[in-house]
């Protein structure tokens, strides 16, 4: 679709970090276009996007097990480390050049520096852990990364964790100290705040999306409720993006479109445990990823994380994974149910008769009280202890359920984005790792839906200026990675110190 060619009416639903991106990307691009953005909730951010409904790790797989996954072989599978690792210097490019021009401007930093580690013990999962670091250090991208087996120097990297263990197992550990914490609700807002200033820009805050209906002129109606006032509205436009977290799949679903036949969604819900004893906080500082349990969901590996949040120093660990049938945080229990239709309803039952192993998982998590998540952390800090840590809900998660033609359906996990084949909506679903992602998966809807002003001299250029590295690999080119990753930092002006994050 050339969109320079119609009115240049677009409609983003969600005001999450996904549509604020694409906002901003296309108002970079199309300084003329009219952007309309309507969110159901009162402010900008506050579903996956928000600092306690996610990790806050910038993704760039250096301490993430499940982003290299083993092969049948023996061999480490390092194709989607390598691509996500990239993808944040993508992101990190983007959010530079914001900060750079003023678009971005925060009263404290939305991303800090802090290691990222990988922790593991047993014989095997020894093995495995030095066999993906002899496999990644290969990379100039990885190249940073330390590996030991060494009690004591695993103790220097990360004390609060090694004391108490008997040292009866194997332990080893591997470490990036240029590793981010990034407040991704902090960013959504300040590229929301950006566009709101900017002529031809309308956000609609406590508005919902009611329908979405394809016009005889090939334009889509958009229905919507002020949540407020009770008052419909409908909007026309040429373009529509589809960014409503969990909430995408029913609206994708009201749109009609033949690619969205199939689709379903599993949700997912989480919970943190979440430290209150300063002292404690103070002596931890990194975000150190374990190992999975079998079965378990991509946002449920154990990690027991640095973080600021709204300016303070915090400690959590989880993600604790549970069942609710909402698919929001701020849903409705009907969720699940309502988003059950012909098209998907096989596809969903083979897929969950192919992964008994997660039920089971989500079962045991779900009947948890406080003890069990309690003991679970004492496994990565064994003298943990229980007064010294409170509950706090996470983030509501829809895990894709995709048609497959052999298999009936299949859980994918990650994101997709879902488009009509003449490129006027789109729609993501998914999970992470999103956000630490969100400017290339911004590209890849620019690329499916306007993919002639895309190749254009007019936008690669502009494109460059948000984003040097565009068209160019920084998997394996050392010499522009350094660049980059130099450049970044000192723009971004990431803490070095999160003991005194000021």
């Amino acid at each position: 679709m050339n969109i320079e060619q119609s009115k240049q009416n677009i409609t983003l639903i969600g005001a999450g970090i996904m549509s604020a991106t694409l906002g901003v990307l296309l108002k970079k691009l199309l300084p003329n276009a009219q952007i309309t953005i309507f969110e159901r909730l009162d402010k900008a951010g506050q579903e996956s996007s928000d600092a306690w409904n996610n990790a806050g790790t910038g993704h760039s797989a250096f301490c993430e097990l499940n982003y290299t996954p083993e092969k049948e072989d023996g061999s480490i599978d390092l194709s989607k480390a390598l691509r996500i690792s990239e993808q944040f210097e993508v992101s990190k490019q983007f959010w530079a050049y914001l900060k750079e021009r003023g678009n971005l401007s925060q009263r404290k930093a939305f991303i800090n520096d802090i290691d990222h580690m990988s922790l593991v013990w047993g014989a095997d999962n020894v093995a495995f852990l030095k066999k993906r670091y002899e496999a990644m250090v290969q990379y100039p991208i990885f190249e940073d990364m330390l590996y030991s087996e060494d009690p004591q120097q695993i103790t220097e990297w990360t004390p609060l964790m090694m004391e108490g263990r008997t040292g009866e197992d194997p332990i080893a550990a591997t470490r990036m100290a240029i590793g981010t914490d990034v407040n991704f609700g902090d960013i959504t807002r300040g590229m929301i705040r950006y566009l709101e200033d900017l002529k031809g820009v309308e956000v609609n805050m406590a508005h919902e999306v009611q329908d979405i209906e394809k016009q005889p002129d090939g334009r889509w109606l958009v229905g919507t409720e002020n949540l407020t006032t009770g008052k419909s509205k409908e909007t026309l436009a040429d373009f529509v993006f589809i960014g409503a977290g969990g909430g995408a799949l029913k609206l994708l679903d009201k749109s009609g479109i033949p690619e969205a036949n199939g689709f379903g969604g599993f949700p997912v819900s989480g919970q943190w445990l979440r430290c209150n004893n300063k002292d404690v906080i103070q002596r931890h500082e990194a975000k150190v990823y374990g190992k999975a349990a079998v079965g378990s969901p991509p946002m449920s590996v154990p990690h027991l994380d640095t973080r600021m949040i709204n300016g303070e120093r915090c400690l959590l660990f989880g993600p604790y994974a549970g069942f609710s049938t909402k698919f929001l945080k701020n849903g409705s229990y009907l969720d699940l149910f309502l988003s059950i239709e012909m098209h998907n309803v096989w596809p969903m039952l083979s897929a969950g008769a192919k992964n008994l192993d997660l039920t089971k998982y989500l079962v045991e998590q779900v009947l948890q009280d406080k003890e069990d998540k309690f003991s679970f952390l004492q496994q990565y800090y064994p003298e943990a202890k229980i007064e010294d840590w409170e509950q706090e809900t996470a983030g509501q998660r829809v895990q894709i359920i995709k048609k497959d033609g052999k298999k009936g359906g299949k859980l994918q996990f990650g994101t997709e984005v879902v488009s009509s084949s003449d490129g006027t909506l789109s729609a993501l679903l998914g999970a992470s790792p999103g956000a630490s992602t969100s400017v290339s998966i911004m590209l890849e809807v620019l690329a499916k839906c306007f993919p002639d002003n895309l190749a254009s001299p007019e936008w690669t250029k502009k494109i460059k200026t948000m984003i040097p590295s565009y068209g160019q690999s920084l998997i394996t080119n050392k010499e522009l990675l350094d660049k980059t990753r130099a450049r970044t930092t000192d723009i971004l002006k990431l803490e070095e110190d999160l003991t005194n994050p000021e």
